[in-house]
């Protein structure tokens, strides 16, 4: 306990004194990382550096496990990016998402934007438990869920960040947020943007963060609407382009099928680059929340639609700031919330 409460005073002096080596030669990336220059004063609390001397091994590990992972099943990228994205906008980023239910907590998992769909939990598992082994209750169940993201990111082909550090997993679960919270695959660009400038975020992060979908699936319980009854009216939603949609007509029938997939970015399904973007100018995002982005008829959005689609650099470098603008909303810090040892229930 005397260790841990000297990290912070430790961590600092790491921040000001020098820059830290690469943890995981090979990626680009380590503690300080060679992703874009976002800056190193984060007010959240957090610390790129908060491991460095707890658990320097720490990333390695979890770039270990996801290697193997996503040679195993590609898809995975996408489903742990999504957990961090769905645990983020649940009362913070504090893993609630991957607490089971128990007598004092009602799961995350059986919310409706969660149920049946969102995946990640072994690898998840897999990660804490090879830590537990050399830092046992160091690392968050909440940083992994982080550290796993950006992770995935760079293994599907995407961009490293510099990764604040230090949330602190949280005590409880809210339900009923993540029935709430979490953005809808039938949002109007509205309800997306009460829903991100609710935690915080902006408009780029808003296009930035929906490019994630460049990556990944969706079921046909997600899109059945456009395809049948868009409007109420019995009538497909106009906006897809036609091949498209006969193409998605064949995956999702009318009645059952639910569970059946569609790539969210049919070109380029997991490789992480700036085709969704591309595809969204062409009538082909495959969910409304995606091509309300052009749509909406919002200008600056309509713009950065179409800026992110023409230079993936551009994409590449909004979506590092802004995974980590997300990643910041609301962790747990200091002495609040607790270091699970098992990521499923509170310690």
């Amino acid at each position: 306990m005397a260790m841990f409460k000297l990290i912070p005073c430790l961590v600092l002096f790491a921040l000001f004194s020098f820059d830290v080596g690469v943890a995981h030669p090979g990626f680009g990336f380590g503690w300080g990382s060679n992703g874009p220059n976002i800056g190193r004063t984060f007010s959240s609390g957090l610390f790129p550096q908060f491991y460095q001397f707890s658990c320097p091994q720490a990333d390695e590990i979890v770039m270990t496990v996801l290697e193997k992972a996503i040679a195993r099943n590609p898809r995975m990228a996408a489903s742990l990016l999504r957990l961090h994205f769905h645990d983020c906008f649940v009362q913070g980023c504090d893993a609630s998402i991957l607490l089971d239910d128990s007598a004092t907590i009602r799961s995350e998992k059986n919310a409706g934007p969660n149920k049946n769909s969102i995946k990640g939990f072994e690898v998840i598992d897999e990660i804490k438990a090879k830590l537990e082994q050399v830092c046992p209750q160091i690392v968050s169940c909440a940083d992994i869920l982080a550290l796993a993201a950006r992770g995935s990111t760079i293994l599907s082909g995407g961009p490293s960040w510099e990764l604040p550090l230090g949330r602190r997993d949280s005590t409880t679960a809210s339900l009923n947020g993540a029935n709430t919270n979490i953005p809808a695959p039938n949002s109007t660009i509205q309800n997306l943007l009460t829903m991100f400038q609710r935690k915080g975020l902006n408009q780029e992060d808003l296009v930035s963060l929906s490019g994630g979908h460049t990556i990944g699936v969706a079921r046909c319980t997600t899109f059945k609407q456009r395809l049948y009854n868009q409007n109420g009216n019995n009538q497909p939603d106009e906006t897809l382009e036609r091949s498209y949609y006969y193409g998605l007509r064949s995956i999702c029938p009318p009645t059952g099928g639910d569970n059946n997939i569609s790539p969210l970015d049919l070109a380029s399904p997991a490789r992480f680059d700036n085709t969704y973007f591309k595809l969204i100018l062409w009538g082909k995002g495959l969910l409304t929340s995606d091509q309300v982005l052009l749509t909406g008829n919002v200008g600056k959005i309509v713009e950065l639609v179409k800026a992110y689609a023409d230079d993936e650099g551009l994409f590449f470098e909004q979506f590092a700031k802004s995974m980590v603008n997300m990643g910041n909303i609301q962790p747990l810090t200091g002495v609040n919330g607790e270091i699970r040892k098992n990521c499923h229930v509170i310690n």
